[in-house]
């Protein structure tokens, strides 16, 4: 159950990151196959110079990208599994592409298919660690233009590996420190308590951590989740405080209805307005609960309840 905690949190941070810039789907579905992406993301301007606050991760989002966190060392097969899916993706666009015209001759040819390779989504896999074999059996190497850390495998697979606790300890890479374990992800969110109030991040990254450790309170199996519980306590405050001048019932349905469509698929929007009408107690209980919800009337039966 942890492993399943840390994976939400990880899309859930990412999303919220993420989502003022551009089209965040998470899962999609690829091919004909049960098989899902975690994140998809689309910038709505590519290269977008206001990406450059979100340091190394805004680098990664700076032209469609595909997102796969691992909680734990990324194995060979799911790697590889990664990859297939992030091909499968790219097919599907050139699919879709718009026939190029052409001028009109006595035979028909083959329609040529208009395609920007800025258009294809990079595959960016996100793991705490990896070992040198597995760096090696996908002839993954660094980049001087990128940080340590960033292993790029053969061009044609369009393909990153990030390796979390190579990352230099800079404030350019720490949303993504957030996502690793250990003294490195309890570091780096030592280091974004000590972010000021004003920094454009916060109050979502609170959001997401605030519920994270719920959920962890709530479902901890390991002495490890004793820790990070205890590295997340001040983080209340920090969020209540922030709660008075953000609102904090907003926030909370937002990452809420995120975990929602993640858990089964886009939510009626007659739904979403009943949670609209859910007090921030109610929205904090929901966050809790739906951790239990299997199907959607699970989550119809609890709104039943709520709002009789």
């Amino acid at each position: 159950m942890t492993r399943f905690i840390h994976d939400e949190f990880s899309k859930d941070f990412i999303e919220a990151l993420l989502e003022p810039y551009g089209a965040v789907k998470a899962p999609k579905r690829v091919a004909t196959e049960v098989k899902q992406i975690d994140i998809l993301f689309t910038p709505n301007v590519l290269q977008n110079p206001d990406l450059t606050a979100l340091g190394l991760l805004g680098k990664f989002a700076q032209f469609p990208a595909i997102f796969e966190p691992f909680r734990n060392p990324a194995p060979e097969d799911d790697i590889c599994d990664c990859i297939i899916k992030a091909l499968e993706v790219k097919n599907a666009l050139k699919r879709k592409a718009k026939p190029k015209k052409t001028a009109r001759k006595t035979k028909a040819k083959p329609k040529t298919r208009v395609f920007k390779e800025t258009a294809i989504p990079k595959l960016w896999v996100l793991t705490p660690t990896a070992s040198d074999e597995i760096l090696s059996k996908f002839k993954a190497e660094p980049d001087t233009n990128w940080a340590p850390g960033v292993y790029f495998v053969p061009e044609a697979l369009r393909t990153g590996i990030v390796v979390i606790h190579q990352l230099p300890e800079t404030p350019d890479t720490l949303w993504l420190r957030i996502l690793g374990r250990d003294t490195v992800q309890t570091n780096g969110i030592d280091e974004f308590i000590a972010l000021p109030d004003d920094n454009p991040f916060k109050q979502a990254t609170l959001e997401c951590l605030y519920n994270f450790k719920q959920n962890l309170e709530l479902n901890k199996t390991e002495d490890a989740e004793t820790e990070l519980i205890m590295r997340l306590a001040p983080l209340y405050q920090q969020d209540r405080e922030l709660a008075k001048q953000e609102g904090r019932a907003e926030g909370e349905q937002r990452l809420v209805l995120r975990q929602l469509n993640r858990r089964f698929g886009e939510i009626d929007a007659s739904v979403a307005e009943r949670i609209g009408l859910l007090s921030t107690e109610q929205v904090e209980a929901l966050g809790e609960a739906l951790l239990d919800f299997s199907v959607l009337t699970d989550l119809e039966a609890w709104l039943n309840q709520e709002l009789q």
